[in-house]
């Protein structure tokens, strides 16, 4: 049975999918464990990613420290590369690279530097948790980049050591990473997956945190936006393509919808076709662009007002002005007062979290 779904109900899916309407979530782990993981980046215009999609959700009561000691202390969140996760999804993601075909100049690197990547254990063993600055760099191979990870050799057998669950991300030093031993990391008895067990997992985990999603589409970097062949087919009034749709999702109670200001990493939008397909919302990050080319800034925020996605929030936070500096609210739809004066009290809101003052338009 193919599910037939107008806009409005996907968008609403979407929404409660990743707790963005009321009532607010009120634990930490409960909102990684439901989102299935935060990106970590380090930018900081406003605040780092990760923090910015938890005060989405939370609300001013998050404290990221809270998120630090999740890491650091109480294990009941991990660091992979790149990534904050549950516990849960770490077999998963570990099998799904040690399993899948890997790139043959990586292949090639890591079987050239299996002696690198023993000594690099040992030390660990013996020594761990350590920094990459503190594990002497014993390659064979210097690994090939034209890029900033050129002949960064220790990080990049780190990070691939990390990636298949041969090392893991202890905490951190600034933003520095101490590495250790798995076991001395990860919670014990979680299992080991085969690869279908893996891609079966990670398909389910995905869609309840997306709640629509299409099966399949153009492989990217990073964080696979897909739902394979999980949950229920379905069809979106208007919209091309089939979409998977989790069950659990398609008969909602009336929720009150809220205002919201995303993180540009915000798995809501981080799949720009689906953004625009859904939500009829074109969204690009900009702090890559030259100032003179940039529509939105540097850092904008998407600004969610109920089930749609109204606009773009350019602000920057001068902290030692103490101020959150608004450059520009952008509106995609025109706003009404009640509109205007929610964004602005989400404004408020996320100025008085940051503890600064609010400036400018």
């Amino acid at each position: 049975m193919v599910h037939r779904l107008s806009v409005d109900q996907a968008r609403r899916i979407a929404i409660h999918a990743q707790l963005l309407d009321l009532p607010r979530p009120t634990d930490l782990v409960a909102v990684v464990e439901r989102l299935t993981l935060l990106q970590i980046d380090p930018t900081a215009a406003i605040a780092p990613s990760a923090d910015l999609v938890l005060w989405s959700r939370l609300g001013g009561a998050y404290d990221p420290a809270e998120l630090t000691r999740a890491l650091e202390h109480d294990h009941t969140l991990v660091e992979t590369v790149a990534f904050v996760r549950s516990p849960l999804d770490v077999p998963a993601v570990i099998a799904e690279v040690r399993d899948a075909e890997p790139y043959p100049y990586m292949a090639d690197w890591l079987t050239a530097n299996d002696s690198f990547r023993r000594d690099i254990l040992a030390r660990l063993d013996a020594e761990g948790p350590l920094l990459s600055r503190d594990i002497p760099d014993t390659s064979v191979v210097p690994w090939p980049s034209t890029g900033w990870t050129n002949n960064r050799n220790i990080t990049k057998m780190l990070e691939a050591l990390a990636l298949r669950g041969e090392v893991a991300i202890a905490g951190r030093k600034g933003r520095q990473r101490y590495f250790d031993l798995p076991e001395r990391v990860y919670p014990p008895g979680l299992p080991t997956l085969t690869l279908d067990e893996a891609i079966r997992h990670r398909n389910e985990r995905r869609l309840s945190a997306l709640g629509i999603a299409r099966a399949s589409g153009t492989v990217m970097p990073g964080e696979d936006p897909y739902a394979g062949d999980a949950g229920e087919p379905a069809e979106v009034e208007g919209v091309p393509g089939t979409w998977r749709v989790h069950p659990a999702y398609l008969d909602l109670p009336e929720r009150e919808g809220r205002t919201a200001l995303l993180s540009p990493f915000d798995r809501l939008i981080h799949d720009r076709v689906r953004a625009e397909q859904l939500f009829d919302f074109e969204f690009i990050l900009e702090m890559y662009k030259p100032r003179d080319k940039r529509r939105w800034g540097y850092y904008a925020l998407p600004i969610l007002h109920h089930d749609r996605l109204v606009g773009k929030l350019d602000a920057q936070a001068d902290r030692k002005a103490g101020t959150l500096v608004v450059n520009a609210i952008h509106e995609d739809v025109r706003f009404t007062r009640a509109v205007r004066a929610a964004v602005d009290r989400e404004i408020a809101d996320l100025a008085a979290w940051l503890g600064l003052e609010v400036t400018g338009p």
